[in-house]
């Protein structure tokens, strides 16, 4: 389900935002800051980050900066897989909530099903979380087909959202469709393809007939398939170009051209990783 907000606003999915600031390498304190800050006064009302990526102190810090109330902004977090025992997910989490400052998040996901998961200990944590107030959304990220279905029977929360490396290299038909018969948002990550989508010449031909860059015409391909999108930004420009891409729809003709596109190219493909 998708609706608007204000003019100039992203629209929604189910109530998110569906174009997102994601914070993945963005270690650098003051810069992580200042992005996610300018980021939110630019627009901005959704933001990504997880305990792994070690900028949870300063995404809170950014947040606490912006002239934008602490309420109109979706706050994401990641439990990562070492945390994943029940006593751990809940530890991690509420230390996850003192460093970003805030008192619940919007939404928090299980960061992969791999290592520490064990589908019914690490969702049960999930499941007091949600009942206790402290999450208002349960999400999985890197979830297969087979995972999703499982953990949508074993969860008593609905299950809000799977994150997933997805663009018009990594199109996750199966996963999307997975999604779709469950109800999930789709939400992607690396939705840039880590900046291949340049090298794309469609995507380019695009660009230049939609007045935008191929990072616009790849987030409006997501959005036009329902996708949220977290492309990590951390200069002025480049959080701008994302945010502008909101003013980009394209076609049904030129989403098919981008669906036809047969080059694939996972960027993000570790050996542990579930598909494998």
């Amino acid at each position: 389900m998708t609706d608007t907000i204000g003019s100039g606003a992203a629209p929604l999915a189910n109530g998110m935002p569906m174009l997102g600031l994601g914070t993945w390498q963005n270690t650098n304190p003051d810069e992580c800051r200042t992005a996610v800050r300018e980021a939110l006064e630019m627009g901005y009302r959704h933001i990504d980050t997880a305990q792994a990526y070690d900028n949870e102190t300063e995404v809170g810090e950014g947040i606490a900066a912006a002239d934008v109330p602490r309420d109109d902004v979706f706050l994401a977090t990641k439990v990562w897989t070492a945390n994943l025992a029940y006593d751990d997910v809940l530890a991690t989490t509420r230390a996850s909530l003192d460093r970003l400052g805030v008192d619940s998040l919007d939404l928090l996901y299980v960061h992969w099903p791999t290592n520490a998961y064990d589908a019914e200990e690490t969702l049960a944590a999930f499941d007091e979380l949600y009942d206790e107030g402290t999450i208002d959304r349960v999400g999985v990220s890197n979830f297969e087909p087979r995972h999703l279905d499982e953990a949508v029977d074993l969860l008593d929360a609905p299950v809000f959202a799977n994150q997933v490396e997805l663009h018009p290299l990594l199109p996750q038909e199966t996963v999307r469709e997975a999604c779709a018969d469950h109800d999930v948002e789709v939400v992607a990550y690396s939705p840039l393809a880590r900046g291949k989508v340049f090298d794309v010449p469609l995507l380019q031909e695009l660009a230049d007939d939609y007045d935008t860059s191929a990072a616009g015409v790849s987030l409006a391909w997501l959005r036009a398939k329902g996708v949220t999108a977290i492309p990590k930004a951390t200069s002025t420009g480049h959080i701008r170009d994302n945010w502008e891409s909101l003013a980009v729809d394209l076609d049904d003709e030129d989403v098919a051209r981008i669906d036809a596109i047969e080059e694939t190219d996972r960027r993000v493909d570790p050996d542990w990783a579930p598909w494998h």
